[in-house]
């Protein structure tokens, strides 16, 4: 009987051997981690917009404006002279905007053979899947908070067909436009111009001084992390948010970075975009939130078959001379 205390020769296994044989303790030795990694994605649209909730099954949503007129304007009109037998009538025109809708529907598969394989590992496929389905919903509204859907005939925040769109000025060395060839000043020149003409385009309603501002990734962490001077502490977006004209202006401002303003410009140019995040001037509706609508089996293919959807309008853009584009930054 061989003695066990007294070291011997290495076993030597065969290459049929060690892909057989061996598997199981190889998978015996495994430490699994259990945590399962997801994509990788950025989602902003819910901070860059209102949402609103509620209205059903509709096939389009409208919303209501009104102007007012005088015969000789609101200047001159109304001044009367003495002895005068009439006087000018104010006109009121209703109208009604527009606005596309669209349901959004994908389905989820789990065959019978998988379900049953998930109860060894303790893990729900299904939850695993509706978490894809999740993540679906969420980049399709992003990408329709921006850019719209051009297959659908829509446009989003980034790309409105009203808004008033411009260069920034070169004022940077060499008559750059890039906020990295610029001072400080100039850049908040820059952004204060862009506030300022989308305020002007409101006639200066105290209600409407913009308060948002979004540009791309690499613009924002620029101006998050370059200093005013060397020797200064604060950085040049520190500087921006405390001499802006909105908030000199008694108002507040965001300004944010999201990765749909990278080549959004004309001529794959990066875009800031000044506006108003309110839901008196623009929103997104969310007429029916996502739901599981419904379930059933599927015989044919061994399988049970999950069907979501949702009701959702495109964004509607209410004062579209608020909206200010800004490209070469």
């Amino acid at each position: 009987m061989p003695d066990f205390r007294t070291p011997s020769a290495p076993v030597t296994m065969q290459d049929a051997a060690s892909a057989s044989g061996g598997a199981f303790l190889v998978s015996e030795l495994e430490k699994r981690d259990t945590k399962i990694r997801e994509p990788l994605t950025s989602l902003t649209y819910a901070r860059d917009i209102p949402i609103t909730v509620g209205g059903g099954w509709v096939e389009n949503v409208s919303a209501m404006n009104i102007t007012y007129a005088m015969a000789g304007s609101s200047v001159s009109g109304p001044v009367m002279a003495p002895g005068a037998n009439g006087v000018p009538i104010v006109q009121a025109n209703l109208g009604k905007d527009v606005f596309k809708t669209h349901m959004f529907g994908v389905g989820l598969r789990v065959s019978f053979a998988d379900m049953m394989r998930s109860n060894f590992i303790g893990r729900s496929l299904d939850d695993m899947l509706t978490k894809g389905i999740r993540m679906t919903y969420d980049k399709h509204l992003d990408v329709s908070t921006y850019k719209g859907l051009a297959d659908f005939g829509t446009t989003g925040l980034l790309n409105d067909p009203n808004a008033v769109a411009s260069n920034v000025a070169a004022t940077g060395s060499g008559s750059s436009a890039a906020w990295s060839a610029k001072t400080p000043q100039r850049i908040l020149d820059d952004v204060n111009k862009a506030l300022t003409d989308a305020w002007e385009a409101a006639e200066y309603d105290t209600s409407a001084v913009p308060n948002h501002i979004i540009m791309p990734y690499e613009q924002y962490n620029y101006i998050l992390t370059t200093k005013v001077t060397e020797l200064a502490t604060e950085t040049i977006l520190d500087f921006l948010m405390k001499n802006n004209v909105a908030s000199k202006n008694g108002g507040s401002l965001t300004i944010a970075p999201t990765r749909w303003c990278k080549g959004a410009g004309v001529g794959g140019t990066d875009r800031m975009t000044v506006y108003i995040n309110d839901e008196r001037f623009l929103k997104m509706e969310e007429l029916v939130s996502l739901t599981r609508a419904m379930t059933q089996p599927n015989a044919a293919n061994l399988c049970y078959d999950t069907g979501y959807v949702a009701n959702l309008s495109q964004v509607e853009v209410f004062y579209p001379q608020t909206i200010r584009y800004y490209d070469g930054i």
